[in-house]
């Protein structure tokens, strides 16, 4: 489960044996090696203001003749496939599969180990183990950098001047000083060509990826850093319920967690509506659980929780417009919603949900997804003072109740 960095303009050149998609993109003026945040220059240049005045005057205030229209629309569609297929793997029924990481945490470093967490706010798989190091109070233990997506696709390290104490926000590499995430990988031993991916956990002495496999880490906050945590006592993970947190895993992460990007990067009308299906069904099966259960596996928060959290919080705000994930808002879901909300008030997690931060890294950066790279306006129930609104889940017991069937 990795965030890998959107497209490049490298990743953009068609290969030369798509003869025909060069044709269209002739026709239409597109240039194949624009980056996905690229925009057109705001004062049109003399080749634009020419090609409007011819426009108007051979069709006036009409649409192009259904000619061109038709090979507009097939040179988009030959360059959106090219991109996706960058963009978001697929099978070759168009079902997004998405990459396996590359580091895994085989096994805990020490306790003194030099250790520095690499993140991006956008990515819902490096918001996890924010998440964890905040409830954990391990900020001092593992100090983390924030990059941002840059223009050219890439994680970015870059200076801001503003701080807000009520959420985080991307700033400098604070351990390499690197001004890319891509830089720190190459920094290890023995150097590396791969996909620069987040959340990553860097050794600071030995110069070395540790992890950027976010179960891995999330697993390695929660009870091998207790002699630096403030507050060791939390455990997110008890022996007696690592059951039922891998049974609700093996459901959440597939249908839920992935299901919403199996929605979005679909290049198929048989990929999307399997996905789509997929994860509103599991979303009302979660629904009704959580109608009975206060958590997940019960009266306990739990890393299932935790997973299932950072999907939810960008549910409304990104998933259900730009993902096609239509079919209800989270909102509609009244004990998802009050649940959702209840993690968000925990301390110290709404600092890690830079709501403006993950719709920019959706909205203004996955160009195949929104060519215009508008970005949409937080929706009302997503602002801080809704998500701050009484959830009343403290009347929800779980006690002596059992899992779902769905689960069983």
């Amino acid at each position: 489960m990795l965030c890998s960095s959107p497209l490049s303009s490298q990743q953009l050149i068609l290969p030369k044996a798509q003869s025909k998609a060069r044709t269209h993109l002739r026709l239409c003026h597109v240039s194949p090696r624009m980056s996905l945040d690229q925009r057109p220059p705001s004062s049109p240049t003399s080749a634009t203001a020419l090609l409007k005045t011819v426009t108007k005057l051979i069709w006036g205030p009409s649409l192009p003749p259904g000619l061109l229209i038709s090979t507009v629309r097939i040179a988009w569609n030959t360059a959106w496939q090219l991109m996706m297929s960058q963009l978001a793997p697929s099978d070759s029924l168009g079902n997004y599969t998405r990459p396996a990481s590359k580091f895994s945490l085989r096994k805990n470093p020490p306790a003194t180990a030099n250790l520095h967490l690499y993140v991006g706010l956008p990515c819902p798989w490096a918001h996890r183990t924010l998440i964890v190091r905040a409830l954990k109070g391990l900020e001092d233990a593992v100090p983390v950098s924030i990059a941002a997506p840059g223009q050219d696709g890439s994680w970015e390290f870059r200076h801001n001047p503003s701080r807000n104490e009520d959420v985080l926000v991307p700033g400098l590499d604070n351990a390499n000083g690197c001004k890319n995430l891509k830089e720190v990988y190459k920094l290890r031993k023995g150097g590396y060509s791969g996909r620069a991916t987040m959340p990553m956990l860097w050794d600071v002495d030995g110069k070395e990826v540790l992890c950027n496999e976010s179960y891995d880490i999330i697993q390695f906050f929660n009870s091998g850093l207790n002699g630096l945590a403030r507050n060791p006592d939390l455990d997110l993970a008890p022996l007696e319920l690592k059951g039922k947190i891998e049974e609700w895993n093996k459901i959440i992460y597939p249908n839920v967690n992935n299901g919403v990007y199996r929605c979005g990067f679909a290049q198929s009308q048989e990929a999307y509506d399997t996905a789509v299906n997929g994860l509103f069904s599991t979303l009302d099966v979660i629904d009704d659980h959580l109608g009975g259960s206060r958590y997940l596996c019960g009266d306990t928060l739990t890393l299932a929780d935790i997973c299932l959290f950072t999907t939810l919080i960008r549910f409304d705000v990104v998933y259900n417009v730009l993902f096609k994930c239509t079919r209800k808002k989270l909102l509609e879901y009244p004990n998802l919603h009050g649940y959702m909300r209840e993690i968000y008030q925990m301390p110290k997690v709404a600092a890690t949900c830079n709501l403006m931060a993950i719709m920019d890294g959706y909205y203004k950066i996955l160009f195949p997804l929104n060519p215009g790279s508008i970005r949409p306006v937080v929706p009302s129930v997503c602002e801080h003072e809704v998500l701050s609104s009484p959830h009343n889940r403290e009347s929800v017991s779980s006690a002596d109740k059992k899992m779902h069937a769905y689960i069983s």
